[in-house]
């Protein structure tokens, strides 16, 4: 008889001394890299590992809970699945937010939570295109739709991001203020801009990139994934960017996101 699977581990696993943290991981089918990606999540800072699955018709849940994770189930859309965890979170002060698919480093996790433990920055952002990226890991449309959006935010509101990298960080009272509304890929985007414009202590840190697991991308390994996600994008770009600001928020142009 086959041993029974453990079950999700929920209580805090790291001590008291630092604020509670959360990692948050939307999944599609990402049952090749899923296990992994939750076992390498330093328990030492980490309280609670969220597994936010939308809809994997693969042993995704499965691999997911037998590694100690915690899963919720929730509809299509990347955004969705990051909102989700995000109120699945609880009463935990940062969350952090990376890929299922074995692309980002669990491991980093501390290296983003650092400028928010030490109370100098709200959101940190991994930059794939600074750090080392493993051959083939991002298409060259990646790069430079990431160096674009950057400038352009740049222009909007003063503060020039690199990429727009799944890996971040950012404090609860800080993502509630921003009010998200994106539930597919434009979220990232979505959070950078509306970030920049709330005036965050924003900081911009390399990250090594590794190729995903498990095949190719859902989004950037066929053209139709990749138009798809390219107009999802724009739309979400145009749509922020023609908002009107919000009066209890100051204006940020002229900010600047630091760099490490």
């Amino acid at each position: 008889m086959p041993a029974p699977e453990p079950e999700p581990r929920t209580e805090p696993m790291a001590g008291s001394g630092h604020p509670r943290v959360a990692l948050i991981i939307p999944t599609l089918n990402e049952e090749a890299a899923i296990g992994e990606v939750v076992r390498a999540a330093p328990r030492q800072v980490v309280d609670d590992v969220i597994v936010v699955d939308s809809g994997s018709n693969d042993r995704t849940v499965e691999r997911a809970r037998a590694a100690g994770a915690r899963v919720i189930a929730e509809g299509r859309g990347y955004g969705r699945a990051c909102a989700a965890g995000a109120k699945a979170a609880g009463d935990c002060d940062i969350l952090v937010f990376l890929d299922g698919d074995g692309s980002d480093r669990p491991e980093l996790v501390p290296e983003l939570l650092d400028p928010i433990f030490a109370g100098s920055h709200d959101f940190v952002i991994g930059s794939r295109t600074r750090g080392e990226r493993e051959r083939g890991s991002m298409s060259a449309l990646q790069v430079w739709a990431g160096r674009i959006a950057g400038a352009m935010t740049k222009r909007l509101y003063g503060v020039a991001y690199s990429d727009m990298c799944a890996f971040r960080a950012i404090r609860r009272p800080a993502l509630d203020r921003l009010g998200m509304r994106e539930m597919t890929y434009g979220w990232n985007l979505e959070m950078q801009m509306r970030a920049a414009r709330a005036g965050l202590r924003i900081l911009e840190i390399p990250v090594a990139h590794r190729r995903r697991l498990g095949g190719a991308s859902k989004v950037s390994g066929t053209v139709k994934g990749t138009i798809k996600a390219a107009l999802r994008i724009g739309l979400t770009f145009a749509r922020v960017a023609i908002e009107r600001q919000d009066r209890s928020t100051p204006p940020t142009r002229g900010a600047r996101a630091t760099e490490e």
